[in-house]
């Protein structure tokens, strides 16, 4: 009689970090310093547990620094335009 063969074993999927995920997304939705903070505490995670999700927290965390970095621009622009357009009307008449 010959014995039969074992069932291949599959090695569990490795786990996603949730937080990853989360930086990812509320980063696209635009909010950016959410990204940032969900971004660097799954880094920190990843780095502990060893779940997938590394390029996603980056991502979200470049796009997250880049998104603060415009709303300051912006910010500085709009408060220039502002300030340009009361001086303008001072010395109009």
């Amino acid at each position: 009689m010959t014995e039969p063969t074992p069932a291949p074993s599959y090695a569990p999927a490795a786990k996603w970090n949730v937080l990853s995920i989360v930086s990812l997304v509320t980063a696209i939705v635009g909010l950016g310093l959410v990204a940032v903070i969900t971004g660097h505490i799954s880094l920190s995670q990843i780095k502990k547990t060893g779940e997938q999700g590394n390029i996603l927290a980056i991502i979200g965390l470049i796009l997250g620094y880049l998104e603060i970095v415009g709303v300051i621009i912006f910010g500085i622009v709009w408060i220039g335009i502002i300030a340009a357009a009361g001086t303008a009307g001072m010395y109009s008449n």
